[in-house]
């Protein structure tokens, strides 16, 4: 992996030149991209610092994919001493000025700042198609990336495709409809399906390359209910998964184990934390396997990220897969305890990034961890759910989501009979639902469940209905599916107003 010093402190420096961050930059001169980039490798370097700004404590380091996980139904506060922003994030009941939010919003547009340098700087230098273009693929791949987080969490946000040369003429931008971002961002991952490789160099997984780019056209097409051009686009991955090294892992254990995760085949973009490393910016500071390790186990976590227990008794313990994402009793000092006999929240808590962290700090900071934004089994779990919203649960979709079951049911080679596999014929509702729950189940506590609780519109279900996982009274269809853009962006600039609806 490249320096991280060196990454992060470039990503930096573009960013805080180029972003909009807070929309409140001081002027310092008008810049040019002729006037930083001079080569091919320079460009490389901006791309790479838009990369590294990803492994930051600001994003895949804790806030924000914190933020995803307390907002849905599959994990909620355990320890309720732990700072009030993220109470009110699990609770529906923040404001304008929540602390996790006003942390990961300008750090989302420090990463478009690097990307729209690299291109801009690309297209100012000199260099064959062949040279330049993957570069300003991977670009547009980081700030089709980051907009596809943002849209979906913030509605219409700011726009910004074009390198900034005088922070001042952002002061006055406005946000832009959600319809027009989702379009700009299929286009620029198109454009990186074309010249973006099919792999990288020692099989680094960090670094998008054309299955990536087609993996998350699939998932944007299937948030925009595109049936048709979700299934076609995780076809297509499915087609050519031996030209990019992909396949399921053959235990699900080892899909979150630290001291073995990198170039692991069924990563399709990953984000790659370095243990016990740190750079400027919160950069590579992980603290995912502490938020959701057990305090006083050995060794320790916080607590604070616990699934209720409604979600650990109605997972069949059958499912070799809830065996690797809780822990429902761990060591203490020298003695295993139980989950009743935890010392904060006596409930089983999130196995997937506490077992085993690699090499990190005393209370498992600064962890070793890779972490899976994308995986080939949600590529076949998209494939499913797109071609039974078409077809049904005919003979092909049950076949995707029956390669998913097969590897669940190999605990550690050793061959389960659960969970069955599914059997052709049943209609579309039904099995929409049934791949829904297998997503809800496979991809437990990876940072998905409120994106698809926010796409099929489940809020009210499964926060306030009779069967609900983790009750919320306090949820709202009319307010929560978004969350409320940072109150010091529209106290700066007042274009970006009005406000999300009930903030």
């Amino acid at each position: 992996m490249q320096n991280i010093y060196k990454i992060a402190s470039i990503a930096c420096m573009m960013a805080g030149i180029f972003g909009c961050t807070n929309l409140e930059e001081k002027p310092i001169g008008v810049l040019a991209p002729e006037g930083l980039f001079n080569s091919p490798a320079d460009v490389n370097v901006a791309v790479l610092g838009s990369v590294g700004l990803l492994a930051t404590e600001a994003l895949y380091g804790r806030q924000f994919v914190s933020a995803l996980m307390l907002r849905s139904d599959m994990a909620d506060i355990g320890d309720r001493g732990t700072p009030a922003a993220r109470q009110q994030m699990n609770d529906f009941n923040m404001d304008d000025n929540n602390g996790m939010i006003t942390v990961f919003w300008p750090v989302w547009y420090q990463v478009i700042s690097a990307a729209n340098a690299a291109i801009s700087g690309a297209e100012s230098i000199q260099g064959s198609e062949v040279q330049l273009n993957p570069l300003i693929a991977e670009a547009r791949f980081m700030r089709a990336f980051s907009y596809y987080h943002l849209v979906r969490n913030f509605g219409a946000v700011p726009y910004i495709d074009y390198f900034i040369n005088n922070p001042e003429s952002i002061k006055t931008i406005s946000r832009t409809a959600e319809v027009e971002i989702f379009g700009k961002i299929i286009e620029d991952l198109e454009y990186a399906k074309q010249w973006l490789p099919d792999v990288r160099p020692n099989n680094i997984r960090t670094r998008a390359t054309k299955g990536t780019a087609a993996s998350y056209l699939s998932s944007v097409h299937l948030t925009l209910a595109n049936y048709p051009k979700a299934y076609e686009e995780a076809k297509w991955v499915i087609d050519n998964r031996a030209s990019f090294g992909y396949a399921l892992l053959p235990d699900f254990q080892g899909l979150f184990n630290a001291n073995t995760a990198n170039g692991l085949q069924e990563h399709v973009f990953a984000i790659d934390f370095l243990g016990l490393q740190s750079g400027p910016g919160n950069a590579n500071i992980d603290y995912m396997a502490s938020m959701t390790g057990i305090r006083g186990a050995t060794p320790s976590g916080w607590s604070v990220i616990v699934p209720s227990m409604m979600v650990f008794d109605t997972w069949d313990d059958r499912d070799y897969r809830k065996k690797v994402s809780f822990d429902s009793e761990i060591l203490m000092g020298t003695t295993i305890r139980p989950f009743s006999a935890f010392v904060n929240t006596q409930r089983p808590h999130i196995a997937k990034y506490s077992r085993f962290p690699g090499r990190s700090q005393g209370e498992m900071q600064f962890s070793d961890h890779n972490y899976a934004d994308f995986r080939y089994a949600e590529v076949l779990l998209i494939a499913a759910e797109a071609l039974g919203e078409i077809s049904g649960g005919n003979a092909e979709a049950v076949g995707y989501i029956n390669q998913v079951r097969a590897r669940a049911r190999n605990e550690a080679g050793v061959m389960n009979t659960f969970p069955e596999d599914v059997q052709p014929g049943m209609g579309k509702e039904a099995f929409v639902n049934l791949v829904m729950e297998e997503r809800r189940l496979e991809l437990a506590f990876e940072f998905k469940r409120w994106y698809d609780i926010k796409r099929r519109n489940l809020g009210t279900q499964v926060f306030t209905g009779a069967n609900s996982l983790e009750p919320h009274a306090t949820f709202s269809e009319a307010r929560d599916y978004l969350m409320p853009i940072p109150r010091q962006e529209l106290e700066t600039n007042p274009n970006l107003a009005p406000q999300n609806p009930g903030y």
